[in-house]
């Protein structure tokens, strides 16, 4: 009689194989310079795992111990904490565990607004808002500010962090991600709206939030002399930098030297470029210090781009490794881009200029031909709704926000390219909000156009092709120089765009 077959017969291997099916290998990560890297690595934010994959990978682990042990790195190499009492009591448990703690590579805080001290009057807000907030629970806001009053003041945080980042041996990459659920999403745009009385009675900022984060994150780390090498930030707040400078100056610079891979966006458009130069010998010390860096990515918000000097925050800094570097939202000049490309021609694999807008007496075919020309190892460029200065003043000046699509429009179905055609992406890709927000559900899409789901991401993922063969054509209708690709000096549209990024890495345009 034959022998009947048995899950617990099978080899790890094929174990981890089924596992891979539920959930992707959290041990597979992009290299650093390939065109998918800081959008999968670093602003593709986290997302709650679907619930019958949870419950599948947890039961997988109840079945006995050693199936408990293979799907501790599916549960735990990627670690999403919310600032929270739960949050925090869950992030200790798994600290005090070796046999977890050892797994966990990424760690994502997740902070909400807090509350400012005097003006957590939610009950007296819902009373007077005239049946508009009328699904909300006033005792669920009072109760999450006391919760945060008595976190901070306690110092509750501070100790589970320095304990998990003790712990967390492996660590690689952290990130701190601003957190809004539905509740919270519907009271701050009653808030926007109403911001008279309103605003009285209630009030919510990112500001003190950010700088605690990254206050307390940033002495645990220190502390803990942590191994981590990566960190994103994509809605950080000037003043939180500002703050954090004064409070804990020699950590940031311990801190630095470490890092191989920064990424931040600053989403506050007030009095932008004053706090940005008062930043500016901040990034000296941080960028002088990070001599191993190897993909740095600075943006701003698209509707109100920095006017600074490049070198004012980069400071002629030349990093021997460097491989992909990206900025986003910035008036700059044709020579600060070439200069900056120049100093890195020998290792730069990835360049992204989003939303830069070229100042007056500058043209974009000039940067086009020394990236062309220089740029040895040049894989990708991403050039998505780069303009000229007045051009862009022009069309938005009086606008609040940038929408995504150019103006004149672009579809789907001008993208060519096939993100995942050319890519190995890690499975685990999410799809980019301005906010992390729990029971959001994720739309994911291949698309990349200016008016895509995309296009708005903040990561430094390129819009060309890494992998297309070089066709065979005559090339006949190929420009040889830069004169000949229509850069009119005055605007740019979404095919022009496309057409450049493809120049510049010398493939034809006609069939990649």
């Amino acid at each position: 009689m034959p022998r009947k077959a048995s899950i617990q017969k099978l080899s790890n291997e094929l174990l981890k194989d089924i596992l891979d099916h539920i959930e992707a290998d959290p041990e597979r990560s992009v290299s650093i310079d390939r065109r998918a890297y800081l959008s999968v690595e670093s602003f593709r934010l986290p997302s709650p795992p679907r619930p019958s994959q949870a419950q599948d990978i947890g039961n997988f682990r109840l079945a006995c111990r050693r199936f408990a042990d293979l799907g501790i790195p599916h549960q735990f190499t990627r670690i999403a904490t919310r600032f929270s009492r739960a949050g925090l009591q869950r992030l200790e448990k798994i600290a005090s565990r070796p046999n977890l703690a050892k797994h966990t590579k990424r760690f994502s805080y997740l902070i909400p607004f807090f509350y400012v001290e005097g003006r957590e009057r939610v009950g007296e807000l819902l009373h007077h808002a005239n049946g508009d907030l009328q699904t909300l629970d006033a005792s669920f806001f009072e109760r999450k500010a006391e919760a945060q009053r008595s976190i901070v003041r306690s110092g509750e945080d501070l100790r589970v962090l320095k304990k998990a980042m003790m712990a967390f041996r492996s660590l690689q990459h952290v990130q701190i991600l601003r957190l809004q659920d539905e509740a919270d999403r519907s009271l701050l745009d009653y808030l926007h709206e109403n911001d008279g009385a309103a605003l009285r009675l209630v009030d919510l900022k990112w500001t003190p939030a950010c700088t605690h984060a990254l206050r307390t994150v940033g002495e645990a780390l220190a502390e803990a002399r942590s191994p981590f090498t990566r960190f994103s930030g994509p809605m950080m707040n000037p003043q939180s930098v500002l703050a954090l400078k004064k409070a804990i100056p020699h950590t940031i610079s311990v801190l630095s030297e470490r890092l191989t891979c920064l990424e931040l966006h600053f989403d506050d458009p007030v009095d932008l470029n004053a706090r940005m130069k008062d930043l500016s010998p901040l990034f000296k010390l941080t960028f002088a210090s990070a001599r191993n860096m190897q993909a740095v990515h600075i943006g701003f918000p698209s509707r109100q781009p920095l006017d600074l000097d490049l070198e004012e925050i980069f400071h002629h800094i030349h990093w021997e490794k460097l491989r992909a570097f990206g900025v986003q939202a910035w008036r700059l000049s044709a020579p600060e881009i070439v200069s900056l490309a120049r100093r890195h021609s020998k290792t730069l694999r990835g360049l992204r200029l989003r939303d830069v807008q070229l100042k007056d007496g500058s043209m974009w075919k000039d940067v086009l031909a020394m990236l062309r020309a220089e740029m040895e190892l040049l894989d990708w460029v991403s050039l998505r709704r780069i303009d000229y200065s007045s051009h862009f003043d022009e069309v938005w000046g009086d606008s609040m926000e940038v929408p995504d699509y150019p103006p004149g429009g672009a579809s789907d179905s001008d993208e060519e390219d096939d993100f995942h055609a050319h890519v190995d992406l890690e499975d685990d890709v999410f799809e980019s909000e301005d906010e992390y927000s729990d029971g959001d559900s994720d739309e994911r899409s291949n698309a990349d156009t200016d008016n895509g789901p995309d296009a708005n991401e903040l990561a430094l993922s390129p819009d060309t092709p890494a992998s297309l063969p070089f066709c065979t054509c005559s090339r006949s209708s190929f420009p040889t120089t830069a004169d000949d690709l229509g850069d009119n000096g005055r605007f740019v549209v979404y095919q022009q765009r496309k057409f450049w990024e493809k120049w510049v890495i010398g493939r034809c345009p006609e069939h990649t």
